[in-house]
């Protein structure tokens, strides 16, 4: 089998990551960069020196595409890719029943493609669902808390920056503790713009209607940047008939950089797969690292 040929669609912070993924993947080449605005071919060109097309049929042969765009634009993006017979993965983030839902539709467009999607491959959900998964193996009865931040959501960022009158923004998630959190919205308003009005439509945004979210205006967001994120996760339950079973995982990520690299380890994956759509618990880790098989089961077992 020769390298497989990766497709990275956007050209933002977590597309950026994918690039640099790729190429220090050794099983892996780029097959080029996807972007909406025609306008901004020519300039994505020059920076990262690849082939840069709007449509991925102008790309020579592409085994995986990894949509690095935002998690809304993923349900209209991947069925596109997959009914070309192009294996899809992305980092959508919205969780609950909006993932199942997906997941779903994406399956559909991959049966009729013959190729399999990846849905939800960031490091949460993606990875961190992973670990609960193996915290639940461990002790099924009990209650996992995940505690993310302090940092940027870029999920939550480019919902705010969608709305209407927001020049510039920035979404920072505060741990609360026993998996609840804050939302802190900082916002450059745009001229002839209300705080008041942009405030009440992040509000009502499903992104933060489930956590207590404050929103405020400020000068210039780029102060305030720092790209940095984490999670906390704990369990305590039961293994067996003992109780008092404690876990704990502690990281801390650059999330752009977090993000893409998982994507693009999921990229490895789901092109060993059987066409359908899955996430990422339903796939062999195995399959998502680079090499051998079986010289990495004796590595790592």
């Amino acid at each position: 089998m020769g390298k497989i040929r990766v497709a990275v669609m956007g050209y933002g912070n977590v597309a950026k990551e994918a690039v640099n993924a790729v190429k220090f993947a050794p099983d892996m080449e780029m097959a080029g960069i996807v972007i909406r605005n025609p306008e901004k071919v020519e300039t994505t060109k020059r920076e990262s020196g690849l082939s840069v097309v709007v449509d991925a049929a102008n790309l020579e042969k592409v085994d995986v595409a990894v949509l690095a765009i935002a998690s809304r634009a993923v349900p209209e993006a991947a069925p596109v890719y997959l009914e070309k017979g192009i294996c899809t993965v992305d980092c959508y983030d919205i969780h609950g029943g909006s993932m199942a839902e997906l997941r779903e539709i994406l399956g559909k467009s991959a049966l009729k493609g013959n190729c399999a999607a990846l849905v939800g491959a960031g490091w949460d959900p993606g990875t961190d669902s992973l670990f609960r998964g193996i915290f639940e193996m461990i002790a099924p009865r009990g209650i996992t808390y995940t505690n993310f931040g302090p940092g940027v959501s870029m999920g939550h960022t480019v919902a705010v920056k969608n709305i209407p009158g927001v020049r510039n923004a920035v979404s920072l998630t505060l741990p609360a503790g026993q998996g609840k959190h804050r939302r802190a919205v900082y916002v450059e308003v745009s001229e002839g713009h209300n705080i008041d009005d942009i405030r009440k439509m992040i509000l009502e945004d499903n992104y933060f209607q489930h956590d207590e979210t404050s929103v405020e205006a400020v000068d210039d967001v780029e102060q305030l940047i720092d790209l940095g994120h984490g999670v906390h996760m704990e369990r305590k339950g039961t293994a067996a008939s003992s109780c008092n079973q404690r876990m704990s995982l502690e990281m801390s990520v650059l999330n752009p950089c977090a993000t893409a690299q998982v994507m693009v380890s999921a990229a490895r994956g789901i092109v060993r797969q059987k066409p359908g759509c899955y996430t990422m618990l339903e796939i062999p880790i195995a399959d998502c690292l680079p090499g051998d098989r079986e010289s990495n089961l004796k590595r790592l077992v």
